[in-house]
């Protein structure tokens, strides 16, 4: 049942500020078209007469696709069918048939240290899968947070599917708490990953360091061509957790992450620029600060993972166990977020585009802070508007 949204329960906060760049600005993006860019592909006036969806939606869950998953974290939709769900805890990743609900592991990921909130994290499909069919994969290893590209062939025995790991990135920090871990590939074929500041708040602000950061690197794994910082695979700082990425209809990238105890986020991603964790936490008076387009009491969201669909973001939440929709115009919220299935499946954790007004979203009972007796994870499918 759709959840009405008690003005107390939230602050919604219309907008960006108007300085934005925290001493980095824009600086590197070149002639301002910067691949991934919430103001590359559109002027003011420009996202001014987009048309927003309507500012109330509808969410219903066609059905089960599949139950009995262990901590689910990653989610990946093949191109020819199925879908690749990552455990976070057991450091495999798993095969669900969204017909039969079927489940075959793939493999184990080697190299994974699972604690806390540490483990295999976030999956993504190479933008070359059709020909070299590699699956990315973020996870906590004993030492660091690191990206990895494994080979997938369907044609082995069940369990032995998956290549070795070839690391392409390591050195992010790690922690029993805030470790990132959401990978996507955006319309540029670059790299994007979202990472946490471990628990160390100094992070988030030392863009040397990267942790606390949003990161664009080449699919190799080098500093993306066109990053706002010299040589630097940073893309965005002052972030405390981030854990949901994704583009809207116009290639405008968007982020969630957790707060601390007051404001969790969901932002608009300009390259350069700081979003102020931790000297703020939600919307700031500080203009040097990019303030998120919408905050959350976090009882309420606790955001994982987010989605583009018909119009609006769809954000999973954990702790708040619902999911909202943000209605957007260009890159602002046009309207209240609205909440769904609150209570109704548990803790949710990921949501993905199914094309058109369909979303897959895994929920995450199992993962130590949420009541498995609620019911084991699984995902659904969804039709939204």
């Amino acid at each position: 049942m759709p959840a009405v949204l008690a003005a107390t329960a939230l602050l919604l906060t219309a907008g960006c500020s108007s300085g934005g760049g925290g001493g980095g600005g824009s600086a590197g993006a070149g002639d301002g078209k910067t691949p991934g860019s919430t103001t590359a592909n559109s002027s003011p006036s420009e996202q001014s007469a987009e048309k927003a969806p309507p500012a109330k939606g509808s969410v219903k869950v066609l059905r089960t696709v599949a139950t009995g998953l262990n901590t689910p974290w990653g989610l990946a939709p093949l191109p020819d069918g199925g879908l690749l769900v990552a455990s976070r805890d057991k450091g495999t990743i798993t095969k669900v048939d969204e017909k039969t609900g079927k489940k075959t592991e793939l493999g184990t990921v080697s190299g994974v240290s699972p604690a806390g909130e540490g483990g295999l994290l976030g999956i993504a499909l190479s933008p070359d899968y059709a020909s070299d069919h590699m699956v990315y994969a973020y996870f906590t290893s004993a030492s660091d947070n690191r990206i990895v590209r494994m080979l997938y062939d369907a044609k082995k025995p069940s369990g032995e599917q998956l290549g070795a790991p070839d690391t392409i990135f390591k050195g992010i920090p790690k922690g029993y708490i805030h470790n990132g871990g959401r990978i996507a590939f955006g319309p540029d074929k670059m790299l994007y990953a979202g990472t946490g500041e471990s628990g160390d708040r100094g992070l988030a602000q030392d863009k040397k360091s990267l942790g606390g950061k949003i990161l664009r690197l080449t699919p190799e794994g080098e500093p993306a061509p066109g990053n706002p910082f010299p040589d630097s695979p940073v893309y965005t700082y002052g972030h405390r957790n981030v854990q949901g990425l994704a583009w809207d209809s116009k290639q405008r990238l968007f982020a969630s992450e957790f707060g601390q105890d007051t404001w969790d986020e969901l932002n608009a991603i300009k390259p350069g620029d700081d979003y102020g964790w931790p000297d703020a936490e939600g919307r700031s008076s500080d203009s040097k600060f990019h303030n998120p387009i919408a905050q959350w009491h976090t009882d309420d969201a606790s955001p994982s993972g987010i989605a583009y669909a018909e119009g609006s973001l769809w954000m999973a939440g954990l702790k708040g166990q619902r999911l909202w929709r943000i209605p957007l115009k260009g890159t602002k919220a046009s309207a209240d977020p609205q909440a769904f299935l609150s209570g109704a499946y548990g803790r949710l954790r990921t949501v993905v585009s199914a094309g058109g007004d369909k979303l897959w979203l895994t929920t995450s009972n199992t993962d130590g802070r949420g009541n498995p007796k609620s019911g084991d994870d699984r995902i659904l499918e969804l039709q939204v508007k």
